[in-house]
């Protein structure tokens, strides 16, 4: 697994190209709340937003996760605590006055940073 990246993979570098073009300036690979061991892979210190861009096979994706054929069910298990994790994540952040934004790799950047910075936005007072 040590092949995986946890960060700067092509999907989330292209979220960040297209975040980057709309003006938007974030912190990388960074924890929201110092106190918990969870990383985002945006965030918007001011604007209290995390951003995290979810992979389909490691999250459970609706449309694109596929099923392993090999230890088929460590990896089921896996994936059901990676979304219960992403749900206390997101519970935590809302009790500290965070919004969590949760992006699908598959998702187009463009309209994914639209979405990003509609809520950045949107949590800064600006809408």
């Amino acid at each position: 697994m040590r092949a995986n990246k946890g960060r700067d993979t092509k999907p989330e570098l292209a979220l960040r190209r297209a975040v980057h073009a709309l003006g938007l300036r974030y912190r990388v690979s960074a924890r929201p709340l110092p106190a918990v061991r969870r990383t985002a892979d945006l965030i918007f210190t001011r604007a209290k937003v995390a951003v995290f861009l979810d992979g389909c096979f490691w999250h459970g994706c609706p449309d694109h996760h596929t099923k392993s054929a090999i230890n088929a069910a460590y990896w089921a298990d896996k994936v059901v605590k990676n979304r219960a994790r992403d749900r206390e994540t997101d519970g935590l952040l809302k009790a500290a006055g965070w919004v969590a934004v949760r992006i699908w790799e598959h998702e187009d950047p463009g309209e994914a940073a639209l979405k990003v910075a509609s809520v950045v936005r949107a949590s800064r007072g600006h809408a």
